[in-house]
């Protein structure tokens, strides 16, 4: 059997997509993996009506309203290739099995690279997140770090300041901020410490102070990391997909990428804040994208 379409990936563009590629009738395969990005998570903020609930029960709630669409199966496996033969996409999946589509949906999201920061990971999730849109209400006027060793950390500063007044920012002994941005975070109040961290104190996942070389401990109960993100899989660039500067898929408004028959949503596109109601509208954009090229190539074949 030859798919209308494979989606890519199960987190929420994923399973949105599917979603109304379902209710269009379309004959469609969700591969999963399941090893989503938010696993360190215990809630997820800012999607109406789900607002707090845990990442993995939205998407087990996702998975079962999919069961009413006879059209779309879940496939829990990951898939290592995809080629395009012809009109066609012929999927591999790490078990060997072969599928055949007309149209491709990328969802596969990005992998987080963290500061090599002693006992950060035991943090991370818990009190220090990546997103101050998702998590900075949890967070709000406590005092706070943005540990940064990226380009980013002068935006970072500047959006968490908007839960907190006690802020500092800590580059890691890394040189990523300009004389400017520098003046422009310490006139609104936001210290920073540029030496390099020895270790994060805290225990049960809550954050106490960070402790720098030189023996300096600073007292923080919270805060947010910047990390660097790359590609979850190689499927994109294998396929000839074009990146934005952040190593993102580029995508269109419809979520078209620049391989015919290939679109992409959600986190794979980084192309701003990474939030699952985001993700999703992607995921029924490109879905809807997906229902209208092939009504059209129908109606053409059909003249």
């Amino acid at each position: 059997m030859i798919l209308d379409c494979a989606v890519i990936g199960g987190g929420p563009a994923g399973l949105n997509a599917s979603l109304v590629l379902g209710r269009a009738r379309r004959k469609t395969v969700l591969f999963d993996d399941n090893k989503p990005r938010n696993a360190v998570t215990s809630e997820a903020h800012g999607f109406i009506t789900r607002d707090g609930i845990n990442p993995q029960e939205l998407k087990r709630i996702a998975q079962q309203e999919l069961k009413s669409y006879p059209d779309l199966s879940i496939e829990r496996q990951r898939v290592n290739h995809v080629s395009k033969e012809q009109q066609l996409f012929r999927i591999e999946t790490e078990n060997g099995d072969i599928y055949k589509a007309k149209k491709i949906i990328l969802a596969t999201g990005f992998k987080e690279i963290l500061p090599e920061i002693p006992h950060l990971e035991e943090f991370y999730g818990k009190s220090l997140f990546s997103c101050p849109f998702c998590d900075g209400w949890e967070l709000r006027d406590r005092p706070l770090a943005v540990i940064a060793e990226i380009q980013g950390a002068y935006h970072m500063a500047k959006v968490a300041s908007n839960w907190t007044s006690d802020l500092i920012v800590c580059t890691n002994g890394k040189q990523v901020l300009s004389n400017s941005e520098k003046e422009s975070l310490e006139k609104n109040g936001i210290k920073i410490n540029d030496k390099k961290i020895r270790s994060l104190i805290g225990e049960n996942g809550s954050l106490k102070g960070i402790e720098f070389h030189g023996g300096e401990i600073i007292s923080r109960t919270g805060g947010f990391v910047a990390a660097e993100w790359v590609q979850a899989t190689s499927i994109g660039s294998s396929l000839g997909c074009s990146v934005n500067e952040r190593g993102g898929i580029n995508a269109d408004r419809f979520q078209r990428t620049n391989i015919e028959g290939v679109f992409a949503c959600g986190d794979t596109i980084i192309g701003g804040p990474s939030q699952l109601i985001i993700a999703a509208a992607e995921g029924s954009m490109a879905a809807i994208s997906v229902n209208g090229e092939l009504l059209e190539e129908r109606f053409i074949t059909a003249s």
